[in-house]
């Protein structure tokens, strides 16, 4: 059945929700071999992923999470999840790692969603690991952390348990250079249910749509970014280049626009200025950050993207003033301090 829903997408057919439902028992299935499972990956990628799509497959996997249980006071307060889908292939460093702790030192309830790599050298889990922070909370753990500590990672594969049987397909599928869904469904399924999310995706065209996802799953606050960085996109706020936003918040509502980080006074960067490169690498760079080391592209391409995520959080009342409240905790040594406090 599964060759047969591969089939109707490589006509360009979207799949009815009803169809997303059998496709995800057959994803999770042990029965059906990973090669089948990513040609079907491989078919829906290459048709493009629908609004409709999109919103199903997060629906449906989302049911099947393992919840965070979580405290009143934590659960009513702003929860914040920040990150790439990947897939962009610009091998730069762990930009959204970064951001969260930035936003974690800032005082705001940060619950980071993530994995190993999958289609670069170093995934959020991989860096975090590489610093010394937790990355195998369990649930209840996380919960804890949360509380306390106003930080936790959730590893993707700890708190999706279906995920087994698709992960292969999924290697595969990276293996042949060809991104998935699962790209963009990870930040739509942060089983710890934030209130407020900023999301970077590879493409100008799916923000809109990504946006109207997280709407729908319920979220408070949400914005969806992709930049620019010279003919390609980055699944971030770029420095480089113009970027592409949808964003709603409850007391707003949606609207789609462009940000020129000219206009925030930006200095000029390039793509080969924020390269990263393996685990440790990585973690060196954000290290540097958060210690107030490094100063330049990498540090402004972080308080860029955090002046966002403060700002989705509810914590800053516009990008501009969010990134010099990044700068401040940087510079005064609270993002060190939370570095130092997360670290076993």
């Amino acid at each position: 059945m599964l060759t047969t829903l591969t089939e109707q997408l490589r006509t360009g057919t979207d799949l009815t929700t009803e169809q997303v439902t059998e496709t995800v028992e057959y994803m999770t299935s042990e029965e059906i071999s990973a090669e089948i499972k990513a040609e079907f990956l491989t078919a829906l990628a290459k048709k493009g992923e629908s609004h409709g799509e999109l919103a199903a497959f997060a629906g449906e996997l989302r049911n099947r999470a393992t919840e965070v249980p979580l405290d009143e006071a934590t659960r009513a307060g702003e929860i914040l999840d920040v990150c790439g889908t990947g897939g962009d292939g610009l091998s730069t460093f762990n930009i959204s790692t970064t951001v969260a702790l930035v936003c974690a030192a800032a005082g705001v309830t940060v619950a980071k969603h993530g994995n190993r790599a999958i289609t670069s050298k170093s995934g959020s889990a991989d860096v975090l690991e590489a610093l010394g922070i937790p990355t195998n909370l369990s649930p209840a753990d996380a919960g804890t952390a949360l509380s306390e500590h106003g930080f936790a990672f959730l590893f993707a594969p700890m708190y999706h348990p279906a995920f087994k049987n698709i992960m292969p397909a999924r290697k595969l599928c990276a293996e042949a250079g060809q991104r998935t869904l699962f790209n963009f469904l990870g930040p739509l399924l942060n089983p710890a249910r934030p209130t407020a999310q900023l999301i970077g995706v590879p493409r100008a065209e799916l923000t809109e749509p990504m946006a109207k996802v997280l709407q729908n799953l319920g979220i408070r606050r949400g914005m969806v970014v992709s930049g620019s960085a010279g003919e390609k996109r980055m699944d971030e706020l770029s420095t480089l280049g113009e970027n592409a936003i949808a964003e709603f918040y409850q007391d707003r509502g949606f609207a789609s626009s462009t940000l020129n980080p000219a206009d925030l006074q930006l200095e000029k960067a390039t793509l080969e200025d924020l390269r990263g490169g393996d685990a440790p690498t990585n973690a060196d760079i954000i290290r540097s950050i958060l210690v107030g080391e490094t100063k330049g592209p990498k540090r402004e391409a972080v308080l860029l993207n955090a002046g966002a995520a403060l700002f989705v959080a509810n914590k800053a009342e516009a990008i501009s003033t969010g990134m010099e409240m990044a700068a401040a905790v940087i510079d005064d040594g609270q993002a060190a301090s939370k570095l130092a406090a997360l670290t076993v």
